[in-house]
Formats: structure tokens, C-alpha cells, sequence
């Protein structure tokens, strides 16, 4: 058998680490972080459990980059859904309805995700998912016409994590639509830009419990990569 290529073995390398971010994202959001071990993401992973340390240092490291991958994935998505727009308040609108959608749908999954956010022995773990968390929330800054970026995204930053943490807090949770109106208010949003809470039918089921396409690698309709065989890396 002749040996995979060098680009074969870097697909397969980001295949696996994008199974395990997905299987993290899943089984904390199904049994809660406490509940969920290391060997069992890599075991849903269908990876070998010392491939998780070899790409995290630990487990909240995992989950963090993981959520936040299914954050900033979920907040693309809803900024460049149909119709397209490039305007400031529309993408403002959608921003701010994507992550307190995850609030809403995901709370388990969120909620873990705050908590580890305040230990002090991890703490904020800069990683290329958060980088492009940032990324996307600095650029709807600056379309909504902000005039300092570097002030204003992380106030922005700000709000969100704070309206996540009002509506999750245990015991006295606030209703996610009132958190929505104030945020609105703060930017000038009219009610009916992104995804107002009545627009939604009453038997629609919000949480998508597919993450796969938030968990990808390549680009969509492009064949994966194969080796000399012809044979594809997801195939081997």
C-alpha cells in the first residue's frame, strides 16, 4: 500500500480533531461538563483517547474551543443566511439573536460554558475558534458604524455574555425576549430586523440537534482530498 500523502494526513489530522470538538459540543450539552469525560468524547470521536491531549491541554480547554467553534459557526451562519445584506443594523439584529438563540436552545451546553469562563485556574482561553468569535463580532461593530471599533466590540462582547448569564442563571432566569428588547433598544434595532421571537411558529423545533455542519472541514461540493489510491481520507 503506498503511503498517504502529506495532505492527506493533515485532512485526516483536522478531520479528527473536528470529530472531537463535535462529540464535546454534544455530550456536554446531552449529560452536563461533570458528567462527561475525556475518554468518552474520544470514544464518541471514534479517536484514540490520547489524541485528545495531543490537540488540548485539558478538558475545559476542549470544551471551550468547542463552543466556541459552534458560536462563532452559528453566527456566520446567521449573518450570511438569505436574503444577503451588508447592513449595519440587519447584521447587528441577526448577531444578537444568534447567541441568545444559543442561550435559549442550548442552555445545558451554555451554561457549562460560562461557568468555565469564571474559574480562575482556566479562566478565558484565547483559541483560533474564539479568534474568530472576535473576528465576526468586531466586523458587525463596525457595519452597524461604529467609530471605535476597539471600545465598542467589547462592550458588545459584553452585553452578550451578560444577557447569556441573565438568561441562564439558575433559579431566577430572565425571559430571553426581554433581554432581546433591551439589547435592541441599546442599538437602535427596530423589533421586526433578525429573528423577532413571534416570527416563529409555535411547533417549530429550534434546537437543531445536527451539529455536523458546524463541524466540517473543507468546502462544501468540493470532492474530499484522496491519496494515491483514489481513496478519499474519510473513507480510510
Amino acid at each position: 500500500m503506498s503511503p498517504r500523502s502529506a495532505s492527506v494526513n493533515e485532512e485526516l489530522r483536522k478531520r479528527s480533531k473536528e470529530r472531537l470538538l463535535q462529540s464535546a459540543v454534544e455530550l456536554v450539552g446531552e449529560r452536563g461538563y461533570d458528567a462527561t469525560t475525556l475518554g468518552d468524547i474520544a470514544d464518541r470521536a471514534g479517536s484514540a483517547r490520547g489524541l485528545v491531549s495531543y490537540y488540548f491541554p485539558g478538558k475545559r480547554q476542549l470544551v471551550q474551543s468547542a463552543v466556541h467553534r459552534l458560536m462563532h459557526r452559528t453566527l456566520e451562519e446567521a449573518l450570511e443566511r438569505e436574503p444577503h445584506t451588508s447592513e449595519g443594523p440587519e447584521r447587528m439584529a441577526r448577531a444578537i439573536d444568534a447567541i441568545l438563540g444559543l442561550a435559549r436552545d442550548r442552555p445545558v451546553l451554555m451554561r457549562q460554558h460560562m461557568a468555565g469562563l469564571l474559574q480562575a485556574e482556566v479562566g478565558f482561553v484565547p483559541c483560533p475558534e474564539q479568534r474568530r468569535l472576535a473576528e465576526l463580532l468586531r466586523d458587525t461593530v463596525a457595519r452597524h458604524g461604529s467609530q471605535d471599533v476597539d471600545r465598542d466590540y467589547p462592550m458588545l462582547r459584553a452585553l452578550l455574555m451578560g444577557a447569556v448569564f441573565a438568561a441562564l442563571m439558575p433559579g431566577a432566569p430572565m425571559p430571553v425576549p426581554l433581554l432581546r428588547a433591551e439589547l435592541f433598544e441599546r442599538y437602535r434595532l427596530e423589533w421586526e430586523r433578525g429573528v423577532p421571537p413571534d416570527a416563529e411558529t409555535p411547533d417549530r423545533t429550534r434546537c437543531d440537534t445536527d451539529l455536523s455542519r458546524f463541524f466540517s472541514t473543507g468546502v462544501p461540493g468540493r470532492p474530499a482530498p484522496t491519496d494515491r489510491t483514489g481513496r478519499t481520507a474519510q473513507s480510510k
